[in-house]
């Protein structure tokens, strides 16, 4: 009998022993797949400048923090923002004082003028990058723990080092943009609230309530986790205990509310709990006024929704009127073509996001996730898996349909939420791969992982990557322009190009990739329009000659460039030395010219008008031009002029798009009424 207890406490700290060293293995390859993704990612990103919408974020999110006041940028919740704000204000990032602000291009003006010339961008964007690589790290190592929760830990493990090799995942792991953090925390969110609606026990739906919240609290998008979450509680409140009584599925669902609930209480915390924007008056301080930004949403729909949510002070009014954004730019979508795959569509295309997709991750990544669906659909999984991976895999349904159905301007970045589900659906593979004996089943898997490394591991610039079935990084340009091919990423190699070849020789170069005015300034580069005086013969033709700068983007719609050797290529810049005829360089640049003149502290409408009556001249099918000229007519008072630009736009509109119709309804009332009585249609390219 002594033996037998003896021995039993002897197996019993075994057990005990053997537990703890699986933790310890699981946490030390855990944090080491994490401190490849920061290695990897700072070395393969080294070369980026700041992403388009980035220094935005920082100046906004520095304000939030020095001042408590939430009017700049509101287009995106304060998550990010906040927690970069917080890291780069603790080292002296210094503010400008408020002023009055017209519109978003002008407020991104003001909020960039901040980073680049009252703070050192360089020191701004090395500080940034540490304190995002600090909360994605943090992050992935939270889906690891949830992930280990659920499945344990070989498929937490295989999901995360899909997500370590993915380049997509490496190119955002730095930079300040919500789409990585939106992704990781919404699939946290499921997994933790299937548990919770498993358990039903408080603390686990204190986690799902705290998880979501944070999710919401990262971008806009996330309210579409928040339905998931609601479905699944739903469903697995009702129908999951067969044997509970209608009290208690009743009181389960009565939990699910409380979840949701108290995601929505983890969201107004982030505006420390205050529905007016500014701390120091209740009066409104957008660039662009709540009400003005409901009304530019087109479907009566939302339009009712949002005035719920303003009326009722359901949200914080900051994050209502990003929500008015984040609709009238994504869910409705943007009157304009899309170029994907090597042809145009007038409208994007519903498999776009899936598309996209298919052509960001790496072959063998794909390999692994369709083994992964292959054994899902025939449940050669654990029957413990069944209910999280369909809870995951929902969400992953539920973005695609909003996306389909919406507008992915933005390509692989707005389909990211997307991502982990994929991940936990592959690593299903290499799950079954270690437990099965078929060799046939490993030796996939093996193929699969070295294929995957050799294609997304030794890439620099990795937004930039595609996979082999577009010919990879250097020809995906051919195919798509979308943000997945550039989104402004390499400016310090073209100021580098610049200060190296064209300075010393005072040549003045034309500068047709995008690089924000306040970073010309501080880069002290000159190009040919920065002195319209100077430069005045050159911007009046359509020829185009000596050393030009280019996106990919824009290379791929110019015929005259296409065919064209570069001097000089740095990912997708390039660098053209020749003369070329460029009429559409022309239109650009008297386009930009006149939003500059209209969106700004004091507005030159007589200016902007002249402007944009050339540029409507050049090229009419350019119909944003002719609203715009509409729109500042209207201002000054000129019916037959405005009705003139109004019927142009509405010639060269797209017929099946929103624009179409507001066009005509604005004709109407032009024709009619009163002109002060009448507001200027929003253009549609300022969104």
């Amino acid at each position: 009998m002594v033996y037998e207890i003896e021995n039993k406490m002897i197996d019993g700290k075994t057990a005990k022993f053997s537990l703890s060293k699986r933790h310890l293995i699981f946490f030390l390859v855990l944090l080491g797949l994490i401190g490849f993704a920061v290695v990897r990612s700072s070395v393969a990103t080294r070369l980026d400048s700041f992403t388009i919408d980035e220094a935005y974020h920082i100046g906004a999110g520095a304000a939030y923090v020095q001042t408590g006041d939430f009017r700049l940028n509101p287009e995106h919740p304060p998550l990010v923002k906040l927690w970069v704000g917080a890291f780069v204000s603790s080292f002296g990032y210094q503010l400008s004082p408020y002023r009055t602000l017209q519109d978003k291009a002008d407020e991104r003006k003001f909020v960039e003028e901040d980073v680049y010339l009252n703070n050192d961008p360089d020191v701004i964007q090395s500080r940034s990058r540490m304190a995002m690589f600090a909360l994605n790290g943090l992050l992935l190592f939270l889906f690891a723990v949830a992930a280990r929760r659920v499945f344990g830990g070989v498929i937490a493990l295989a999901a995360t080092a899909f997500l370590v090799i993915d380049p997509t995942v490496a190119a955002h792991f730095p930079v300040v943009m919500t789409d990585l953090p939106v992704a990781l925390l919404s699939t946290i969110a499921v997994l933790l609230a299937v548990v919770a609606f498993k358990t039903w026990r408080t603390v686990d739906l204190i986690y799902a309530a705290v998880t979501l919240g944070l999710a919401l609290s990262a971008k806009h998008s996330a309210v579409i986790t928040m339905l998931a979450v609601a479905i699944i509680g739903i469903l697995m409140a009702i129908f999951w205990a067969k044997d509970a009584g209608v009290a208690v599925r009743l009181r389960r669902v009565g939990l699910v509310a409380a979840v949701l609930i108290g995601a929505m209480i983890v969201l107004w915390s982030f505006y420390l709990f205050r529905f007016s924007e500014s701390p120091a008056t209740s009066e409104e301080q957008f660039n662009r006024s709540l009400v003005e930004k409901i009304s530019d949403v087109n479907s009566p729909r939302y339009r009712a929704g949002l005035n719920i949510m303003v009326r009722g002070h359901l949200f914080p009014r900051a994050y209502t009127w990003g929500m008015a954004d984040t609709i009238r730019a994504g869910a409705e979508g943007r009157a304009r073509s899309v170029f994907a795959f090597g042809r145009t569509y007038k409208k994007e295309p519903f498999y776009l996001s899936l598309g996209m997709i298919a052509v960001k991750l790496p072959l063998g990544l794909l390999l692994l996730t369709a083994i992964g669906a292959v054994l899902l659909i025939i449940r050669k999984i654990p029957r413990e898996f069944f209910a999280p991976l369909f809870g995951v895999i929902g969400l992953a349904v539920l973005f695609l349909i909003i996306l389909a159905t919406g507008s992915a301007y933005g390509g692989i970045r707005h389909a990211l939420p997307v991502v982990p589900p994929l991940a936990l659906l592959a690593s299903l593979a290499i799950y079954k791969a270690i437990k099965s004996k078929s060799y046939f089943l490993r030796g996939a898997v093996a193929c699969a992982l070295i294929a995957a490394l050799a294609s997304a591991i030794p890439v620099l610039r990795p937004w930039e990557y595609y996979n082999e079935t577009v010919g990879g990084s250097e020809r995906a340009y051919l195919y798509f322009a979308d943000e997945g091919i550039d989104a402004e990423l390499r400016v310090k190699e073209l100021v580098k190009y610049y200060n190296e070849n064209l300075r010393p020789a005072g040549e003045i170069p034309f500068l047709l990739y995008p690089v924000h005015q306040a970073e010309r300034k501080r880069r002290e580069l000159d190009w040919v329009g920065e002195n319209l005086e100077r430069d005045g013969e050159r911007l009046n033709s359509e020829m185009v000659s000596g050393t030009i700068f280019m996106g990919g983007r824009q290379v791929r719609a110019k015929p005259a460039f296409r065919d064209a050797t570069p001097i000089a290529r740095f990912g997708n810049l390039f660098v053209f030395r020749d003369t070329f005829r460029d009429p559409d360089t022309k239109v650009f640049r008297l386009t930009m010219r006149a939003r500059n003149k209209i969106y700004t502290a004091e507005p030159d409408i007589e200016g902007a008008i002249k402007l944009l009556s050339e540029a409507v001249a050049l090229d009419p099918k350019k119909f944003h031009n002719a609203v715009e000229l509409g729109n500042q007519y209207l201002k000054v008072g000129k019916r037959e002029e405005a009705l003139r630009a109004y019927r142009i736009a509405k010639e060269n509109a797209p017929a099946d798009d929103a624009i179409s119709e507001l066009l005509t309804r604005q004709i109407e009332r032009v024709a009619a009424e009163p002109l002060e009585q009448i507001s200027p249609l929003r253009n549609p390219k300022i969104e």
